[in-house]
């Protein structure tokens, strides 16, 4: 059976699972802008910071995978027995309570939205599903490209567009990934 036609069954699923996680969590979210961090803003339109809520939590929320019939799948078991810092949802991240002051690990989640707004839920959980089954969870190439942004923000390079930069990525690498279907 190939992969990729159970991910597609499964991302009902998965999104019914977001939309409770999110609601439940609702009264929780506070803007990303309320953070007042500095360099978020050289990096980040206004647009981005004001739409983007963080939750702070315990343990950040995973998509019970084997639960709803991808367990076997081994790569996506080993994402679903990871401990994570931060997790994003749609245009919304989860971040552990004593990361709340970890500016990178604020960038590292609002590039994540950027990916979740340009491709859509579906695009996007296919997208990154696909990647964490061809190349694990470290090497999946949604994870690769926010690495790569997470250099140039410590190396405190000067105010860049990434949201355009990231879009323009995701342009070129997505139909690739889609391509090369399991």
């Amino acid at each position: 059976m190939k992969l990729t036609p159970l991910l597609l069954e499964k991302i009902p699923l998965i999104k019914q699972w977001i939309a409770t996680t999110l609601e439940k969590h609702k009264l929780y979210e506070i803007p990303v802008a309320n953070l007042n961090f500095s360099n978020l803003p050289l990096y980040y339109s206004k647009r981005i910071l004001n739409s983007a809520k963080i939750v702070t939590v315990d343990k950040v929320p995973i998509p019970p995978l084997s639960e709803m019939g991808l367990g076997e799948l081994e790569n996506l078991k080993n994402f679903e027995d990871g401990n994570y810092a931060g997790v994003t949802y749609i245009d919304t991240y989860f971040l552990l309570r004593d990361c709340m002051t970890n500016e990178l690990l604020h960038f590292h989640e609002l590039v994540h939205i950027i990916q979740w707004e340009h491709l859509g839920i579906d695009k996007f959980l296919l997208t990154y599903g696909v990647g964490i089954l061809q190349h694990g969870y470290i090497n999946s190439p949604l994870e690769v490209m926010v690495r790569k942004y997470e250099k140039l923000f410590n190396q405190k390079t000067s105010s860049y567009d990434i949201e355009n930069s990231v879009r323009k990525e995701l342009d070129k690498i997505v139909p690739h990934i889609a391509d090369n279907r399991i």
